[in-house]
């Protein structure tokens, strides 16, 4: 049986303010924090807070000098890279929208409406990163990148597809497995260019656009957590969508995801960048996948891979810390500023 989902209305009178349902419940859309379903929202609320942050906070001026220093395979990586960021931060943004529009509970609602916002300044912090370094002309490029580029193209296409279902009818089937490739495009797809950029870091070079990876990292961080508690009162509230199918499509949707994810760093990344090694990277990718279906309640879909193979990540990836402390980390150093990219510091 398919069960359809209905959209939240604006105002239901006859409805309690404390939801009846994550989805398909009944609530008069009054938000009072002091009276939720679901007492973790409220500290997801507080910790997206405490998160704030723009990208005008990041000082641009030693990246500027740096940039023309890296080199070519280096910089092509990063630009790259940044236009698959732009890209996937994008789409995230409309289907936050769309996911929101059918939750029913006002204060899981008001998460994914800051979910969305976020998403938009990590989409306004590449192209403020873009425009400390390039002409708009390759700017205009880099997000571009996505339309010719066919690797790029095909993972991207996994995850779209995988939204589409949701999007052209939305139930309960399709939205648990949107949610499936919401965790692959926060939690996984993002990963092995964090990684780049966190390695360029350790030899600082590129630091202020580290600085912006580490805070967009740590925003991820939060939403796939966000999107599987969402998933998980799902299925406690509609327990018959746990089966042995659901199961398996988790499996195999990871496994497939990894294997994309692998041929893209591959061809953006290989053995052609100093520090890090391609196989690494490789089993690095399939550790984030066993991470990420643990995390939805499922099995590992690799064999072993329990640990990180790249141990010096975690003091660039650490996003439990505050923005002091992951600065204070040595030998990472960088500067906020209050005027646009730092540029009167040239």
């Amino acid at each position: 049986m398919t069960i359809g989902l209905v959209k939240r209305p604006i105002m239901d009178p006859e409805a309690p303010n404390r939801s009846t349902g994550i989805i398909n419940g009944r609530c008069s859309n009054v938000l009072n924090w002091d009276d939720i379903a679901y007492p973790w929202a409220y500290a997801k609320y507080k910790r997206m807070l405490a998160n704030f942050w723009t990208p005008f906070e990041i000082n641009m001026a030693q990246d500027v000098k740096q940039f023309p220093q890296l080199t070519d395979r280096e910089q092509d990586a990063f630009l790259k890279i940044i236009g698959l960021l732009a890209l996937l931060d994008s789409i995230q943004t409309d289907y936050a929208g769309r996911v929101a529009d059918y939750i029913t509970d006002p204060s899981i609602n008001a998460l994914m409406i800051m979910l969305a916002q976020q998403e938009v300044i990590h989409n306004h912090s590449y192209s403020y990163v873009l425009s400390s370094l390039v002409p708009k002309a390759k700017q205009d490029e880099v997000f571009d990148f996505w339309r010719n580029e066919p690797t790029l193209r095909k993972r991207n296409d996994f995850v779209t597809n995988g939204y589409k279902a949701f999007a052209e009818e939305p139930n309960v089937e399709n939205l648990l497995r949107s949610i499936v490739f919401d965790v692959i495009l926060e939690g996984l797809f993002f990963y092995s260019g964090f990684a780049f950029f966190y390695n360029l870091a350790r030899q600082q070079k590129m630091v202020a656009t580290s600085t912006m990876i580490n805070y967009i990292n740590r925003d991820e961080h939060i939403h796939v957590d966000l999107f599987a508690k969402i998933f998980k009162e799902v299925l406690n509230e509609y327990p018959e969508y746990r089966t042995p199918e659901l199961s398996d499509f988790v499996r195999e949707t990871f496994t497939k995801a990894a294997e994309l994810e692998i041929e893209w760093a591959g061809e953006i990344i290989g053995n052609d960048i100093d520090g890090i090694d391609l196989a690494d990277l490789e089993a690095y990718i399939k550790f984030y996948a066993n991470i990420r279906a643990h995390q939805l309640g499922f099995d590992r879909p690799f064999d072993g891979y329990r640990t990180n193979p790249l141990r010096w990540i975690k003091a660039y990836e650490e996003v439990d810390l505050g923005k002091s402390d992951f600065f204070e980390q040595k030998p990472r150093q960088y500067t906020k500023v209050q005027v646009d990219n730092g540029f009167d510091e040239l």
